[in-house]
This record gives structure tokens, C-alpha cells and sequence, in this order.
């Protein structure tokens, strides 16, 4: 496929912050005039169509517009970029509360007549008619003037929110002696300070996740997690503005609470729904974390050799990673040494393309022609090695520099869509992750988890690139938010299947692959505390939705460091540290969802048993995942879509007995 040029031209990442106001300008200005003769239309003219075209439109030329601000590395940029988001996020406020706009598309939605209800256009309808009321837009003018102002300050607060947390440039010190304990390579590749020489660590995962887990030294230990929780204060107080704002928006639009706007529109209809998901799965893993807390603060007693009756947030990673390494002889350290990142890409991605029936091109990466936005960024085109012809373009970003998104996470810049005179636009999208770069004494490594995390990623890449809808609304992961996490945790199996694992391991000394000692083990571990591994999911879960249907506002840093210690089991900092400010989800677009990590697992372990587990690697069940699952994006209810790739409703059992160990 490499000598085939693919039908549509990739984008150009060469933007100053000039040219990229420009574009926002022209972008804008044709947007509107775009809504002004749609509400100009004679009646017998009026149809969907010419949204739909305004609504791909402004994804595809903005998106990129709004992305430079998680990678770019040139600050007046990424202030451009988010000044970008800001003014696309109020435009997108300005055009749904167009009264005019929405009475067309009721006139529209009467001339049209009856539409098949399993069709996308169907669909399309009926989500555009649905946003109109949510907007607001039955309301009496003084409320909906007061409401679109309301909607402006919360989504130029959230976009603060998320640019101080990616952008938090904060940094903690340790001596060497503080450090006893973190492998050598690691604390080799500190900076070291010249006036005490000391090591001096961001917050960064490849920094500070080393420290968590290996730091001898509790006292070590807790300075660093009263630090990390503490990195992003200076949100507390938008935090706490945020909050308030939804409250008057769900009081405007006459819902109990914004968590019962927010899940209307979800596969678990309301918030109520939530809060009995959680009770139920807390209820289950309760007497499993406990037994776990007891295992774990026994191992803490003889490795401190006190009366241990306490189990910190800075003793967990420490005490699971030495639990799994004394009862399972595993050691993490040593498992990172056949995951050389040279070696588990390429092999990942081998993997999805067997799987899949795709096949990665390479392309060639000149910074200077606008090809990519930093020289560390790798390109592909995909396309269908089964004859379905080119499908879209992805590049992978993935290794950390100063302000640029901290963690790990897919975007969408470009949708796919059938054009109004039946051609496709080809998706993009692009996979940011922090993997730790090579040191003076060896390669690029991953952990497993950093294993694992890149293929849940790549789960997103895949569902954005195989998805071919309509509609550039249904396009990929543009999914009810309680499913669009199921499929990319289904493929997180794949790193817990010996023959995978043996496949993309290569130890970067010796270049053998992991051996079958060793696999077995890292499969016992998967897990090994899992309790109160997912208590803490359900703490992060049960804060969102508290916080999200409060009615009055409170101490949110305290009610934080309430919920932790009563949910997971375990203490924080005698100071109540805002932890809360650095939950950047809240302000993602996850908010009153975060549930849907653990409520879209109950999915993932049914899909996977039920299709993928005789055969991993199974030309024929992955093309009955992309057709079932990936290729209808959100044109189609998602319990439909399970239901056709299952040949049955979705239940529990799969995911219970993952974490139980035994059948229920």
C-alpha cells in the first residue's frame, strides 16, 4: 500500500499563532453565516442537511485548531490554541441556543414525515430535537439569555481547569539516600540540582510513579504524594466555581441535578441509576479490599517493623508492587526490561493489524513541511488490507516533554463523514502518551502498565478509524460516554494472554522474549489486590456523582479526603490535600460519568469472553467487532450494537467473575 496515495491529504501541523487565529476567524465567520441562511430557507427547503454539513464542517477545521494546546511546544501557541477552544466551545453555546435555529429544524423535522427508526438519519433527528429542549430552548427568553451566559463561564472555566493541569510545571527534590530503593537507571535519569545535588522529579508518570512504588523510605513516600495531590491548587477554587455553575444550569433546565441531566442521554438514564450501580459493585468488593488491606498492612508491619494499624495513599503502590513481588516472585523491574518501547509498538500495532484486517504505512515526518507538531511524533495512513482502500490517518505522540498533556489519551481532530455529494472524509486522530524516553544506560522501557495503557489507546485509535458513519456526530467515539471506555478495556485483555505477552516482549539486552515463568506470573497478578485496586475506581466514581448531584455546595477538598478513606480503604495526608483540583475528568466532558470506567468494564468482560477469548487473535471475531461494534459509532444505540456483536443481552457474570475469582 506504501506506493498508493491516499485519497485524502493529511493535515498540516505548521500553524503560528497568527495564522491560527486567522483560521478561527475565517472558520467562525463562515459558520455563521452558514446557521444565518439555514433560518433563512423557505419552508418547502428546510432539512437537516444543511447542519449536518455546518457540524463537520467546524470538527474538521477546528478540532486541530483547539489540539496544539496538549503537544505544541510553543506557549503563545498553545495560548492561541486554547483562546481557539474557548471561542468554538461559546460559538457551539451562541448556535444551540438560536431559538430561530431550532424552531427550522422543528418545521423540518414536521415536513420530512416519518424516518425509520434504526436509521441514522432517524437518529440524527431525534438527537438534534433532544439537544434543543436540553439547551434550554422552550424556556422563556430572560432564562435563556441567563443560561447562555451561564454555559459561557462554565466552559471558559473548564478550559482553565484543564490547561493548569496540563500545563503544571511543578517539580519536588530528594537526596540520593532519600531515593534508597529506586532502581538505579531510574534515579540516573533525574535531573540533579547544582547547588545541593539533589534529584530533582516532575510529576510526570515516567518521574514520580518510580518513586511511589519503589521509595523505601515512607517519609520519602508521603512528602512526594502530598505534593503530587497538591500540584494543581490553584484549581480548587475553579473547581468549586464549576460546580456551583452546573447546579444553576440543572435548576434553569428543571433537572434534580446536573448528574440527572448529564446521564439522560446515557445508557444508565439517571443519576439515581449511578448510585445504585456503584452501592451494588462496592457492596460485592467490600470484603475482598478488605482482605486485601489486611494482607497488604501485614507486609507493611514487617517491612516497617512498627504496629501498622494505618494504610496510607502513599503505602499503596509501594506495599502492591512488593506484595506481588513476595507472593509471586515478580519483579516489575525486571519485567520492564522485555518491554523495550522500540520493540512494543510496532508489535502492538502488528497485533491490531492481524486482528483487524489494517494495515500501518509509515510516512515520512518533516517538522519544517508541517507533517507533524514535534519531531518525536510518529504518522501513519491505515488502510484496509482486506481491499476496503484507505481508511484515515493516526499519529502517536508518546513521549514526554515540558507542557504537554501529562498523561495518556486519544483525539479526534478529524471526523468521518459521507459528504453531501457522497464521498468520504477519512478520519484522523492522534494518540498522546508519556512513555519514558531512553537514559544514559539502556533503551526506552515499558512497564506492563504503560503495556496495557498503550493498547486501551490504541483501542480508541481503531474506534475512531473503523467507525463509518453518516453523520460526523456518530462518528467513532462519539458513543452514549458510560460505553465509549468498553471496547478499548475489552482489548486490555490482550496483555494478559501468554501468547500475546510472548509475542510483543523482547528483552533489550538478550532480545528474548519474556519466558513462560515469567508470563505466568505476570498473569497471576492481574488480580492480585484487584479489591482494593477497583475501590479506588469506585471512590473516584462515588465523589463525581456525590459532588454532581450535591444541592448545596460544601468543603469539596474535605469531602474528598472522606470519600477516599471511607470507599478505598485507605488515608490520606494529615492535610487535606486538594486532590480534586487535578481531576481533570470532572472538567473533560466526564463529569457525573466517571462511573462509566467500571460500568463500561461490566461490558468489556462480556464481550471479550463471549467473542474473543478462544482466539485473541481471530481474523473472523475481529471482523465481527469492527462491523458490530466499531463501524457504527454512535449511529446506532449502543445496546444494540452489543446485542448484535454478543447474539444476546450484555450481563455481569464475566465481569464478577474477574473480580471475585470464582463463579457467582
Amino acid at each position: 500500500m506504501s506506493a498508493v496515495q491516499p485519497p485524502q491529504a493529511a493535515p498540516l501541523w505548521n500553524h503560528t499563532p497568527e495564522s491560527l487565529k486567522a483560521e478561527l476567524d475565517a472558520v467562525l465567520a463562515s459558520a455563521r453565516s452558514k446557521l444565518d441562511a439555514i433560518v433563512s430557507l423557505p419552508p418547502s427547503e428546510r432539512t437537516f442537511a444543511a447542519l449536518a454539513e455546518l457540524e463537520a464542517t467546524l470538527s474538521s477545521r477546528g478540532e486541530p485548531l483547539t489540539f496544539y494546546q496538549n503537544v505544541s511546544t510553543d506557549g503563545e501557541l498553545r495560548d492561541a490554541s486554547e483562546k481557539a477552544e474557548n471561542a468554538l466551545k461559546e460559538f457551539g453555546i451562541e448556535r444551540e441556543m438560536r431559538v430561530d435555529l431550532f424552531e427550522v429544524l422543528k418545521d423540518a423535522s414536521t415536513r420530512t414525515g416519518p424516518l425509520s427508526g434504526d436509521s441514522e438519519d432517524a437518529r440524527f433527528v431525534e438527537k438534534v430535537l433532544l439537544e434543543g429542549k436540553r439547551a434550554g430552548l422552550e424556556l422563556p427568553e430572560e432564562q435563556r439569555k441567563e443560561l447562555e451566559l451561564l454555559k459561557k463561564e462554565l466552559s471558559r472555566l473548564c478550559v482553565t481547569f484543564q490547561k493548569n493541569y496540563g500545563q503544571e510545571k511543578g517539580k519536588i527534590a530528594f537526596s540520593v539516600e532519600e531515593l534508597e530503593g529506586v532502581p538505579p537507571p531510574v534515579v540516573s535519569g533525574y535531573a540533579k540540582r547544582e547547588d545541593d545535588a539533589k534529584c530533582e522529579l516532575t510529576f510526570r508518570p515516567p518521574d514520580i510513579m518510580p518513586l511511589f512504588k519503589y521509595a523505601k523510605n515512607p517519609e520519602t513516600r508521603r512528602k512526594a504524594w502530598e505534593a503530587y495531590e497538591s500540584r494543581v491548587a490553584v484549581n480548587e477554587e475553579i473547581f468549586d466555581s464549576v460546580l456551583a455553575i452546573r447546579r444553576k444550569i440543572a435548576d434553569l433546565l428543571g433537572y434534580d441535578s446536573w448528574a440527572d441531566y448529564v446521564t439522560e442521554v446515557k445508557m444508565v438514564k439517571s443519576a439515581q441509576g449511578v448510585h445504585d450501580f456503584i452501592s451494588d459493585v462496592e457492596s460485592k468488593l467490600l470484603p475482598v479490599g478488605k482482605r486485601d488491606r489486611e494482607q497488604l498492612l501485614a507486609l507493611k508491619e514487617e517491612e516497617e517493623g512498627a504496629d501498622s494499624t494505618e494504610f496510607y495513599m502513599w503505602d499503596w503502590f509501594y506495599y502492591d508492587r512488593l506484595y506481588v513481588e513476595r507472593t509471586l516472585d515478580l519483579d516489575d523491574a525486571l519485567v520492564k526490561e522485555y518491554f523495550p518501547v522500540e520493540v512494543v509498538v510496532p508489535t502492538i500495532m502488528k497485533v491490531y493489524e492481524t486482528m483487524l484486517g489494517v494495515e500501518f504505512v509509515p510516512l515520512s515526518n518533516d517538522v519544517d513541511k508541517g507533517d507533524v507538531w514535534h519531531p518525536d511524533v510518529q504518522r501513519f495512513a491505515l488502510w484496509d488490507s482486506r481491499g476496503d482502500g484507505f481508511l484515515g490517518y493516526a499519529y502517536l505522540d508518546l513521549y514526554p516533554r515540558e507542557a504537554k498533556f501529562p498523561h495518556a489519551a486519544v483525539w479526534s481532530l478529524v471526523p468521518g463523514f459521507t459528504r453531501s455529494d457522497g464521498s468520504r472524509s477519512y478520519p484522523v486522530c492522534a494518540m498522546v502518551a508519556n512513555l519514558a524516553k531512553s537514559t544514559p544506560d539502556r533503551p526506552a522501557l515499558m512497564t506492563h502498565a504503560s503495556v496495557v495503557t498503550f493498547f486501551h489507546e490504541m483501542g480508541h485509535v481503531f474506534h475512531n478509524i473503523l467507525s463509518k458513519t453518516k453523520y460526523s456526530r456518530f462518528d467513532g467515539t462519539s458513543v452514549a460516554n458510560d460505553f465509549v471506555e468498553a471496547p478499548s478495556k475489552m482489548l486490555e485483555n490482550w496483555c494478559w494472554v501468554p501468547s500475546v505477552l510472548e509475542k510483543m516482549s523482547s528483552h533489550y539486552k538478550t532480545k528474548e522474549p519474556l519466558p513462560s515463568e515469567l508470563i505466568e506470573k505476570i498473569v497471576k497478578s492481574r488480580y492480585v489486590n484487584v479489591g482494593m485496586s477497583m475501590l479506588r475506581q469506585l471512590f473516584l466514581a462515588k465523589y463525581d456523582i456525590t459532588v454532581h448531584t450535591a444541592k448545596e455546595p460544601e468543603n469539596y477538598t474535605k469531602l474528598w479526603n472522606r470519600i477516599r478513606e471511607d470507599t478505598s480503604l485507605v488515608k490520606g495526608p494529615a492535610i487535606d490535600a486538594p486532590g480534586q483540583a487535578a481531576f481533570a475528568h470532572l472538567m473533560g466532558g466526564y463529569e457525573a460519568g466517571y462511573y462509566g470506567y467500571t460500568y463500561s468494564s461490566v461490558f468489556a468482560a462480556d464481550m471479550f469472553r463471549t467473542v474473543f477469548a478462544k482466539d485473541p487473535l481471530s481474523p473472523q471475531a475481529g471482523r465481527l467487532y469492527r462491523e458490530e461494534i466499531l463501524r457504527p459509532g454512535g449511529s446506532r444505540d449502543e445496546m444494540d450494537s452489543l446485542k448484535a456483536f454478543l447474539g444476546r443481552p450484555p450481563n455481569a457474570e464475566a465481569f464478577l467473575e474477574q473480580l471475585l475469582g470464582a463463579p457467582q
